[in-house]
């Protein structure tokens, strides 16, 4: 079994992720992930937070001379911030933002500030996660599986990125500041990010996250906690602000007969071939061989300098947001965590099939049982 969790808060000292289930014998070091930490904290319409942080993992546990020992890795990634933040007195917060978990969360733990809510509601949180990303992607990619993301659309501005090939998408969105495969539809993109940021407004968008190299049966039919298509979207699902997941064009291939949307399968040289992945990777809760492809659809960050109407909790009357520091867009960002939630997710499966509690045994497994398309 993989598992992880993360702890800490927006503004305190640090960012903590425990990772349990790394096979020994994966070499890893800090430099191996701080890369897909520099990437979460880039994009156009981010806010001043990225200008403080400069996010850089310490692992305290689980790996000794350069590889993992089999034992649980323990990821501290600090806060720059809470310098700023450590002696500083902070009104208590009593109006809460629309959009975001301060009320829901207020009233759930019987906080009276606010703040207390959203010190771990942040998307701050996410750094922790993209850390413990970072080692599943490395371990995926020991396996012959990658992993990557691009944005699909911000706004209004939708991309087509139909007719290039995965690796290219992939490859081109590190390339773009909202890692947008399209140059053209990229400039559009940070148009609408400007023209919103002017009306003291946010965007949201759709990202993919996309994987190739996988074998057929990760996964399982047999039960549902155990259908790989509802782990990946609940693990997507999880990311702030977050609202939607889609595997293949499933929205679109709704509106479509069923001629029109299955893959039809063909005789090939090693099985059975398919010239189409409108399944987008998973038929009935399993890898098929084909490239995963999943889709977010992200809200616009609901901290907006425009105010917008909420109640005072403590007088009951009503008022207005107060600004809070924050993004104009974070999909770029959201991208970046989609990749790292799909890469746990994707190699807690492969360990479940496959087993191994070193890194040779488990690619010893793999390759006598292998199946790829």
């Amino acid at each position: 079994m993989l598992r992880f969790m993360t702890a800490g808060e927006s503004h305190g000292p640090g960012l903590v992720a425990l990772l349990d289930g790394i096979p020994a014998g994966l070499p890893l070091a800090a430099d191996d992930l701080d890369p897909m930490l520099a990437r979460r904290q880039q994009g156009y319409g981010r806010g001043k937070r990225q200008q403080i942080e400069q996010d850089h993992v310490e692992i305290l546990a689980g790996v000794i001379d350069g590889n993992t020992i089999g034992a649980p890795l323990a990821l501290l990634v600090p806060n720059r911030d809470y310098a700023n933040w450590r002696d500083r007195e902070v009104p208590p917060w009593r109006r809460p933002r629309p959009g975001h978990a301060d009320l829901a969360g207020a009233i759930k733990y019987d906080l009276d500030d606010l703040r207390l809510v959203a010190e771990r509601a942040s998307a701050r949180e996410t750094a922790a996660r993209v850390a413990a990303g970072a080692v599943a992607v490395k371990l995926l990619a020991n396996l012959g599986v990658r992993v990557g993301s691009y944005v699909r659309a911000i706004g209004p501005v939708r991309a087509d990125v139909e007719p290039l090939p995965l690796p290219e998408r992939v490859s081109l969105a590190l390339t773009s500041s909202v890692s947008c495969p399209d140059k053209a539809s990229a400039e559009r993109m940070r148009a609408a990010i400007d023209a919103a940021q002017v009306a003291g407004d946010s965007l949201g968008g759709l990202f993919d996250v996309v994987a190739w190299g996988l074998p057929v049966g990760l996964g399982s039919h047999a039960q549902w906690d155990r259908r790989l298509d509802a782990r990946l979207a609940a693990a997507v699902m999880s990311i702030q602000a977050v609202k939607g997941v889609e595997i293949g064009p499933a929205f679109a291939n709704a509106r479509l007969h069923g001629t029109a949307v299955h893959d039809a399968l063909y005789p090939g040289d090693g099985g059975p071939q398919r010239r189409t992945n409108r399944a987008g990777g998973l038929e009935g809760g399993m890898t098929n061989g084909e490239p995963l492809l999943i889709t977010a659809a992200m809200k616009p960050i609901p901290t907006t300098m425009a105010p917008q109407p909420t109640i005072d909790l403590g007088s009951g009357q009503s008022v207005e947001t107060e600004y809070q520091r924050s993004d104009g867009c974070a999909v770029p960002a959201a991208a970046v965590v989609g990749e790292a939630m799909v890469a746990l997710t994707l190699a807690e499966a492969f360990l479940e099939r496959y087993g191994g509690d070193s890194l040779t045994a488990l690619q010893r497994r793999l390759g006598a049982g292998d199946e790829r398309s």
